[in-house]
């Protein structure tokens, strides 16, 4: 009686009888009504769920039964009860989802709701599971085995991209080819070969040569020949760089150990270490100064090429710049005493710029104190730049070390170049607003002015620098000027000259005079 008076109640909301639905009454014997009078249907299983069943189908109920009294009107929708119960008795069965999966479950059921409600139906391709992998873990240190194989596979993909490279013969080959297909008519001694000739030399040099014989690279080296023809030596020139470019870039790959492309310093120290018996030039080199060497070399790299101080650089940036090509240049046994003085990475610039640390190290402490950096050159930066010099870079108890002195030394030698005067702009915003104000200017060319007093020299007007450097630099803010207006005046060297240097700013302040005493000299030269 307790089942039958809870479904009295269920079935009062249930449309019953043919007169709900709409259709006709069921045949005789259709169903049939069991003990308890329960409607049982001959294809359904016994009990309640084939009882609700046919009141969801909305069949006649036979009279007396739970059915009867739960008769209502049409007006109701029949609902599917049977999948629910299984959903409610599966759910019940199931177990206890943990926090997380009910979450999972709660964002996959928002996203398929959102989607509907926006109109637009997910697609399979747009899927987290399509997007291929792009994060490979690097091994940790304790992984010795992983670490291995990492070097063993990167070691055989190298050597394979170094075997796919022209060898000295296949590159002798090749000049043969091209001397061999050149087209007349020459234009003075250079020879020339034109396109139809261009292709016959890519099928006979050889697979290794095929990246080289395109229309593009042809187009690339075509320059106003009247019969449409390129030079062999250009083209050749052109071979040879690429070849030398990846031979480069895989031997830079070996000493990065991470694997991703960038070299650390540690990494760019061994490199040079190894290339030092390799360049004819630095024989002359002590071995006991080989660390002081690479240091100095290695400095360039980073202070030009890492202006983050990331402590690494990318293997193409090093490849793109000149750098490397300086540094190999040391390679060419004749080269000029003038070369080599211009050259940061030769022998005698290495020991030049070495020497004058240990001769502004007094104390022999292997450091330099603000006082022995005062000395600096002609002796003539200003204490406050000295100051904000040692506010500003790492040093040691107060003194700075020979890796910081290279970065200083790297800034003011070449004043003109975006990183030196980010170094030195970093040094002159002493409020740290990233530009320099009126204010600025005159906090460091006080200085100046006190210098001018020392020397015997009438001070300049402040106002009248402050208007002569925001002239020259033209920034675009008539109040302040940031370290692009810097580089984009080329008036950056200087500018900074004259906030700095007593002899920057004299030599500023007198380049009418010294303009003309040059052009004097140079008259006296052509007289001779």
């Amino acid at each position: 009686m307790s089942g039958r008076r809870v479904l009295r109640g269920k079935a009062a909301q249930l449309p019953i009888g043919p007169e709900a639905r709409g259709g006709p009454a069921p045949a005789r014997g259709a169903n049939r009504v069991s003990r308890g009078g329960a409607i049982r249907s001959p294809r359904a299983p016994l009990g309640g769920l084939g009882l609700l069943r046919h009141i969801g189908c909305g069949q006649e109920a036979p009279k007396g039964s739970a059915h009867a009294y739960g008769a209502v009107g049409a007006g109701c929708v029949p609902m599917d009860w049977e999948r629910r119960l299984r959903a409610r008795l599966a759910a019940r069965r199931a177990p206890k989802k943990s926090e997380q999966e009910l979450k999972d479950e709660e964002m996959e059921l928002f996203t398929k709701y959102y989607m509907e409600w926006k109109g637009g139906k997910k697609s399979d391709n747009v899927s987290y599971a399509n997007i291929p992998r792009f994060y490979y873990r690097l091994p940790a240190e304790d992984e010795i085995l992983l670490q291995k194989l990492r070097e063993e596979s990167r070691a055989v993909f190298l050597q394979r991209k170094s075997r796919e490279l022209l060898d000295n013969e296949e590159l002798q080959n090749l000049w043969f080819l091209l001397d061999k297909h050149q087209t007349s008519p020459m234009i003075g001694e250079e020879a020339m070969i034109n396109y139809e000739n261009f292709l016959k030399v890519g099928e006979k040099a050889g697979p290794k040569c095929k990246q080289f014989f395109t229309a593009k690279i042809f187009a690339k080296l075509l320059h106003n020949d009247p019969y449409g023809r390129i030079s062999i030596m250009q083209f050749f020139n052109y071979v040879m760089r690429k070849v030398w470019l990846h031979q480069t870039r895989i031997g830079l790959s070996l000493y990065d150990v991470a694997g991703q492309g960038y070299l650390r310093e540690s990494d760019l120290e061994n490199y040079i270490l190894e290339l030092i018996p390799t360049l004819p030039q630095l024989d002359g080199l002590e071995k006991s100064f080989y660390s002081f060497y690479v240091c100095t070399a290695v400095r360039k790299f980073f202070f030009f090429l890492d202006p983050l101080r990331t402590g690494k650089i990318k293997i193409q940036d090093i490849l793109a710049c000149s750098f490397l090509d300086d540094l190999l240049e040391l390679r060419d046994e004749e080269l000029s005493k003038e070369s080599q003085e211009t050259n940061w990475f030769s022998a005698p610039s290495a020991l030049r710029v070495y020497g004058q640390y240990l001769n502004l190290d007094k104390d022999h402490n292997g450091m330099l104190s603000k006082e022995e950096l005062s000395r600096y050159g002609t002796g003539t930066l200003t204490n406050i730049f000295l100051d904000r010099v040692f506010q500003e870079c790492l040093t040691y108890d107060g003194e700075m070390d020979y890796k910081t002195y290279l970065d200083f030394v790297l800034a003011l030698e070449n004043r003109k170049e975006p990183a030196a005067l980010q170094y030195i702009f970093k040094l002159l915003d002493i409020e740290n607003k990233g530009h320099l104000n009126v204010f600025s200017l005159n906090y460091f060319f006080r200085a100046i002015q006190e210098q001018m007093k020392i020397h015997g020299q009438e001070p300049v007007s402040f106002q009248d620098v402050k208007d002569e450097i925001f002239d020259m630099v033209k920034p675009k803010d008539p109040y302040k000027i940031s370290l692009q207006d810097l580089i984009n005046s080329s008036q950056g060297d200087t500018v900074t000259s004259i906030l700095i240097d007593l002899n920057g700013f004299w030599t500023y302040e007198n380049r009418e005079v010294l303009v003309a005493s040059d052009n004097d000299n140079a008259a006296d030269v052509d007289d001779t």
